[in-house]
């Protein structure tokens, strides 16, 4: 049975051989060529005396004499490990000059993936890969997709993506970075002028059409206006002339009868005196006299 001083001496010496001393033995193992851990999306190359020995690219535990002999003890001291990164990346180039076909100086922007396709390829062939391939789809870019028609630059996307990877892709290829999807992400104007002028004729234009629009709709309301005041003014003139006669046969009827006759003219007659401005006096019946005077004072005032 432990005592309490030799329990705490046996967990010193536990935790310092896992704080210390296990990881300087594994890094003396890696050191010394024992193993070697490969992460997902990740590719190591051994150089030994300027040869290419191994290539590990699968991801896990790797016991390196099973997969390079004897010189695994060795290539750490004499040769060179490469780790490269085999994820897929991207990459995207500003406002690459080009000039349509009318002489308009424009500008894209194009987006590219790309990612390691052969580990040996990509580090002996070409000192940068990255910047050339970079260099490859701007070169690309400019000389393909200049002189083309404004609209088709402005409209065809897609088709001046593919051109641009069929060029870039073969020469990609030979230097093992492969060229993944490409996409033309904008076309734009580089000219501030030129812009400012296309701002001025789209604002003078849409002006116009506003314009015109307006012009439209009140032709339209004149015409539905006259064409409604036309109509009203046939149908009014229809009954006015219908009118006289609707009153002539109706007097005409109601002249059959004298009652009825004498009766209506006097309706009509007290009506117009009661509607018209003139003053009405009332004179007694058979009095000749105030009658006189009444007609005299009516001539002198």
């Amino acid at each position: 049975m432990l005592t309490i001083p030799a329990f705490f001496m046996a967990f010193f010496i536990t935790l310092v051989a896992c704080t210390v001393l296990v990881p300087v033995a594994l890094a003396l193992a890696r050191t010394f060529g024992l193993y070697t851990i490969v992460s997902e999306g990740q590719c190591k190359v051994y150089v030994l005396f300027g040869k290419v020995i191994a290539t590990l690219n699968e991801p896990g535990f790797v016991f390196l004499p099973a997969k390079l002999g004897m010189p695994a003890f060795i290539v750490h001291l004499f040769g060179k490990c490469y780790e490269l990164d085999l994820r897929l990346d991207q990459t995207y180039l500003r406002s690459q000059p080009v000039n349509s076909e009318e002489g308009a100086p424009m500008g894209i922007g194009i987006w590219y993936e790309m990612y390691i396709s052969d580990p040996i390829s990509f580090l002996f062939k070409n000192a940068d890969p990255r910047g050339s391939l970079g260099a490859n789809v701007s070169n690309s870019t400019v000389r393909c997709l200049s002189n083309m028609p404004l609209d088709s630059m402005l409209e065809n996307r897609h088709s001046m993506s593919q051109t641009v990877r069929e060029e870039v892709s073969p020469k990609s290829n030979e230097w093992g970075y492969q060229l993944g999807s490409v996409y033309i992400r904008k076309v734009h104007f580089r000219d501030v002028n030129m812009i400012a002028q296309i701002e001025a004729k789209v604002v003078n234009r849409l002006r116009q059409v506003t314009a015109a629009i307006k012009q439209a709709g009140a032709n339209q309301v004149s015409i539905i206006t006259s064409t409604a005041e036309r109509t009203a003014a046939i149908e009014r003139a229809k009954a006015d002339a219908v009118h006289p006669k609707i009153v002539g046969d109706a007097l005409m009827e109601i002249s059959k009868d004298k009652v009825v006759s004498a009766a209506l003219f006097n309706v009509l007659e007290v009506k117009r005196l009661l509607e018209s401005d003139g003053k009405l006096t009332l004179i007694p019946k058979n009095n000749e006299l105030i009658a006189a005077l009444v007609a005299d004072g009516a001539q002198k005032g």
